[in-house]
């Protein structure tokens, strides 16, 4: 499974969490951290509380709690990665692998059972509210120098080339790949939080309606660059 052996930048860990119990341990709790209390609120303190470790244990794997949650987020990019390639495996209509890679964008939240210790639908909680926080920051231009958005950029070429696949001469494919990304997670986090931000609705994890939004605004783009 590419889960369970994805390639990570140098730098971002210390120690692989994959290669101990403890590790997986980590990035099991971090995940429900995260998504519990949040980005800011969590510690590096308060997560070895929870999995009975000493503090300094954690520091062994990652440098702080940023890296922690920019390696799920690298975690979550090659899990949407795999999804594509899975559900669009056979599938030669470019337009219908758009729109179910656009599906995938939304409702990436399928568990694993190959992969018992993370909560995808937790870490898919995480993306929506905290992902931004791992390249929206000051050091971004150096970190981007060490590769760690590195799957996230492979992730949206491989969009981007779908795109193109669609409309050759389409002059914003990898401008309208993040886009669909990012929008995926935002109507998603105003939906749920900020309503009145947002003309979709959603109830009960459906989020059937930012699909809806999202080829929406696919067919209208693409369409008009055919004109």
């Amino acid at each position: 499974m590419i889960l369970t052996n994805f390639k990570l930048p140098d730098g971002l860990i210390l120690r692989d969490p994959l290669e101990s119990d403890l590790g997986k341990k980590i990035l099991t709790n971090a995940v429900l951290m995260f998504d519990e209390i949040g980005f800011e609120a969590m510690t590096f303190k308060k997560l070895s509380i929870k999995i009975e470790s000493n503090e300094t244990s954690l520091y062994r794997y990652f440098e702080n709690k940023h890296n922690l949650l920019l390696y799920l987020v690298n975690w979550y990019w090659n899990w949407v990665d795999y999804l594509i390639d899975f559900n669009t495996n056979n599938v030669e209509d470019p337009n219908k692998k758009l729109d179910i890679i656009i599906d995938t964008f939304v409702d990436a939240t399928k568990e694993d059972t190959s992969i018992n210790f993370i909560n995808e639908k937790s870490l898919h909680n995480v993306v929506v509210k905290e992902s931004s926080k791992s390249y929206h920051i000051i050091n971004v231009d150096q970190e981007n120098k060490l590769g760690f958005f590195k799957s996230y950029k492979s992730l949206i070429q491989k969009v981007s080339n779908v795109i193109l696949e669609i409309d050759p001469k389409f002059p914003y494919p990898h401008s309208l790949a993040t886009n669909l990304f990012e929008i995926a997670n935002n109507e998603i986090y105003f939906g749920e939080h900020l309503p009145s931000l947002t003309d979709i609705k959603i109830s009960s994890d459906d989020y059937t309606e930012v699909s809806k939004l999202l080829k929406f605004y696919k067919s209208k783009i693409i369409k008009i660059s055919n004109q």
